[in-house]
């Protein structure tokens, strides 16, 4: 079971909820789309996610109308049926017992005399390890975006995929991967796939080495033959924790691979081998 901590903050002191893992109804996807959505802030003001999350927000948010809120004013309004709120959480997942904590960007909906930890999650994204500055992830968040707006879509239009799981639906788009170029950045390489003559000998298609800022000129000219992988991890810290692995279309924001394994000694933070054989069969 994942869980879900909501840090509400005050000045400087930090409350933190535990929650249950709410599976959303197609009654509250519905729902969703007669709210007006909240976005709530960084508390650092100077955040990178501060600065992205207000640019996209205006370009690529079209479901519902929105506004930008405090902390302050989420706790005030989050048992308003009206509102959904967009918000990054910190999530840990009891199944692995560890430490690891992992940053998400959450859209929950509204709820009468419901408490922060039960609103329903409409869907949460991974977006980085807790002690990883939010520069690994703040240039990509026009394709997150996207990808809420588009799978909070097709949940209204196909409920049977509303599942626990819901992200393994878009793996079949792996298939679909001859004919586009892979851009990975090489911080997201694991030893065994850290160059192109590496790569290629189990990846047959297109690829690309590429810095982040290739990334997100591709992410924001919709380019139709690139996929991007977004990888989070622990990224050098003591702890074990999850290795996910993304791969996300810089078009249409589309999920073509979505999985992640536990970083050991064999399995190192970064995509692998068999992440490429995976992609390629």
């Amino acid at each position: 079971m994942k869980t879900i901590l909501i840090s509400i903050c005050t000045l400087l002191l930090s409350s933190v909820m535990f929650a249950k893992e709410h599976l959303p109804t197609k009654e509250e996807y519905k729902a969703f789309l007669k709210t007006k959505t909240l976005v709530v802030m960084d508390v650092n003001p100077m955040s990178d996610f501060n600065f992205k999350i207000k640019e996209v927000m205006e370009s690529v948010w079209t479901l519902t109308e929105f506004e930008f809120i405090s902390n302050a004013e989420f706790e005030d309004k989050r048992n308003d049926p009206a509102y959904s709120f967009l918000l990054t959480t910190v999530a840990t997942f009891d199944v692995d017992k560890t430490k690891a904590r992992y940053n998400f960007l959450s859209l929950l909906l509204g709820e009468s005399d419901t408490q922060v930890r039960d609103l329903p999650d409409l869907c949460s994204l991974p977006l980085s390890y807790l002690r990883v500055e939010d520069t690994s992830y703040a240039y990509k968040l026009e394709a997150f975006i996207r990808f809420i707006q588009d799978h909070v879509t097709l949940m209204n239009e196909r409920p049977e995929l509303i599942k626990a799981n819901a992200f393994k639906y878009y793996n079949n788009n792996v298939k679909s991967l001859n004919g586009k170029t892979l851009y990975l950045v090489k911080e997201d390489l694991t030893a065994e796939v850290n160059s192109i003559g590496k790569i290629k000998s189990v990846y047959p298609y297109d690829v690309k080495i590429v810095s982040q800022d290739e990334v997100e000129a591709a992410i924001e000219r919709r380019d139709s033959k690139v996929v991007f992988m977004h990888k989070v991890g622990p990224e050098g810290t003591k702890y074990k924790a999850r290795c996910y692995k993304i791969l996300i279309g810089a078009d249409s924001s589309t999920f073509y691979y979505f999985d992640y394994h536990m970083v050991n000694a064999k399995n190192r933070d970064g995509l692998l081998e068999k992440d490429l054989k995976k992609m390629a069969s």
